[in-house]
């Protein structure tokens, strides 16, 4: 019998499948589209998640990064990470070389979807196949989520997120991050020739439209486009639990607090390693505890940040705040980037 039917081929839930083969888990994965998949996110891997990826054998390359700098009307903060190194990798290129490691695990990837999974006491029954359990990785705007009642409403402005790239040599190691009254602008080198811009705000608009906030970083950008426009959102994603019976979530699927921090894919590895250690354990109870705890800092850190940006007053604040405390400024990205 399966143990572990892993429902979404995207980062989360082949880190799940990888750490439960590790386990020692029989996991099948469950997508319907073909590696790799290309989405908009920030491209920049913090040094833990750099490291957890690397624990699991996945082998990456990248432009290397040393830290982030914040920058709004001139003013510049900067943060390094210290001794560890963070990545900015391309999206189709992480998802390769996760699929990749899937490959060479053995792990089968059956193309399908799941949709409405049947479970009683002894497993669950999904896609034709049959499992001890089943973990929703179907992403942002979960299916599974949604069809076991799980998400709940949001209650702040809801946030979008826009990117596209650039044929341009990077001009700095840190990942940039703009700031203006219409949001955030992060700026990540991914390659040697090619540099990532991505947009997160609560207005409607398009690429250009919001890049126009950002008039210095509009300026540099001044090199051929290179991928069109990708967009995701809304980004806030609040759930009841990430534990139905013989179901979990993990992922995005599992809740989204915001991309402010740029944790995001970190957080998908460290938790998908907790959620198979409760599995192997035979606790899947337990999982609930375990992801709050992981996330539990995240979910301070960008709701702080959140507040602070949807208020022009604090929005103003947050540059020459971290500017004029570089040494806390210091100590938050790095707590972030462990």
């Amino acid at each position: 019998m399966i143990d572990v039917i892993v429902a979404g081929g995207g980062p989360a839930g082949l880190a799940t499948a990888i750490h439960g083969t590790l386990a020692g888990l029989r996991v099948v994965v469950v997508e319907p589209r073909t590696a790799p998949i290309d989405k908009a996110c920030g491209e920049g891997l913090m040094p833990g998640g750099v490291a957890a990826l690397r624990s699991m054998g996945v082998r990456l390359s990248g432009h290397p990064l040393l830290g982030i700098d914040y920058v709004a009307a001139g003013t510049r903060a900067r943060a390094a990470f210290g001794h560890s190194t963070g990545l900015g990798v391309r999206r189709t290129d992480l998802h390769a070389a996760l699929a990749a490691r899937t490959a060479e695990l053995g792990i089968p990837v059956v193309s399908g979807k799941v949709e409405h999974p049947r479970q009683d006491a002894d497993g669950v029954e999904a896609a034709g196949l049959r499992a001890r359990w089943l973990v929703a990785a179907d992403g942002l705007h979960s299916p599974l989520r949604s069809q076991l009642r799980l998400g709940l409403p949001g209650r702040a402005p809801a946030r979008y997120g826009q990117r596209r790239h650039y044929h341009l040599t990077p001009w700095s190691d840190h990942v940039e991050v703009h700031w203006s009254e219409a949001g955030e602008a992060y700026v990540t080198p991914v390659g040697d020739d090619l540099v990532g811009v991505a947009i997160l705000s609560q207005r409607r608009g398009g690429f250009d439209e919001h890049l126009a906030c950002f008039p210095d970083l509009r300026a540099r950008l001044d090199g051929p486009t290179a991928t069109p426009v990708r967009g995701a959102g809304p980004l806030r994603q609040r759930v009841r639990r990430r534990v139905a019976g013989r179901v979990l979530l993990v992922g995005d699927a599992a809740g989204y607090t915001d991309a402010i921090t740029g944790e995001g894919l970190c957080l998908a590895a460290v938790t998908a390693q907790a959620l198979v250690r409760c599995l192997a354990a035979d606790r899947p109870q337990d999982y609930e505890r375990a992801w709050s705890r992981l996330t539990r800092r995240h979910r301070l850190l960008a709701g702080a940040l959140l507040v602070a940006a949807r208020r022009q007053r604090t929005a103003r604040l947050i540059v020459p705040t971290a500017a004029r405390l570089p040494a806390l400024f210091t100590r938050i990205v790095r707590a972030i980037a462990t």
